[in-house]
């Protein structure tokens, strides 16, 4: 079962992006001071994550990217707001598009070939990536956390250079945050990863897929996507900054 195929894929693009970044000024240089507007545009965000906890933030402006923050300084996430944060994330409506794009992707490729072709296969495609990711989110970023009582939320370093940043960020799929603030091992992504990975093998992927090896090359797919995702967190920040100069400079 070739799952996240199509992220790999996307990730070569998003690793451009990054790379972009790694020009960045040394640790220690002086950030470009905020026009006026973006002074307030923040204060504003930031007064919202402080009151909530969450953000609304987009990665690309457009996948959900609810669960970073940039400050540590948050109160901690009540079950309740665990699974109210993933519920909105997870049936966000840019999603759609999102799983119908990876679906179509999977088909060309012809992965997963129990599923068939036409019509038919393609729901089934579809209807397996919403499922995947729905069920994987609601494992790493609700369940567990509310069980273990860790937070599943990724906080954004934003200090010293592209490397050590990159370090930082990959580190995070296996050191997590509890809710009273302490490091800990991320219980939560490994096992809530493996969980979601044996679910979704044992159910209703096809039963050709239905393998231990199989099940355990997907629960690595998907930690190593994770991984990914939270190395583009990181630099999203940087990402926005520089298309947002790209848009301003033929204004100027």
């Amino acid at each position: 079962m070739k799952k996240f195929s199509a992220p790999q894929v996307i990730a070569v693009v998003v690793f451009v992006s990054l790379g972009s970044v790694a020009q960045q000024p040394a640790a220690g240089s002086p950030p470009p001071a905020p026009s006026a507007s973006q002074a307030n545009t923040k204060d504003s965000t930031d007064t919202q994550k402080q009151q909530s906890g969450t953000s609304n933030d987009r990665l690309f402006y457009a996948l959900p990217n609810f669960l970073t923050v940039e400050s540590a300084n948050v109160p901690p996430l009540t079950a309740g707001q665990k699974f109210k944060v993933v519920a909105r994330g997870s049936f966000d409506y840019v999603l759609i598009p999102w799983y119908a794009a990876l679906a179509g992707i999977s088909q060309a490729a012809n992965s997963e070939p129990g599923y068939g072709q036409g019509a038919a296969g393609y729901g089934k495609r579809f209807g397996a990536y919403f499922a995947d990711g729905t069920i994987e989110n609601f494992m790493t970023g609700a369940i567990l956390p509310s069980l273990l009582r860790q937070d599943p939320r990724y906080f954004q370093s934003g200090h010293g250079g592209f490397w050590h940043r990159a370090g930082y960020s990959m580190s995070r799929i296996v050191v997590t945050r509890t809710d009273s603030g302490h490091h800990q091992f991320n219980f939560s992504e490994i096992l809530g990863s493996a969980m979601s990975a044996g679910i979704s093998t044992y159910s209703y992927h096809p039963s050709s897929d239905r393998t231990l090896s199989n099940t355990a090359s997907v629960w690595g797919t998907q930690v190593g996507y994770d991984t990914m995702t939270m190395v583009v967190k990181e630099f999203w920040p940087d990402i926005r900054r520089k298309m947002s100069k790209k848009k301003q400079s033929p204004q100027n």
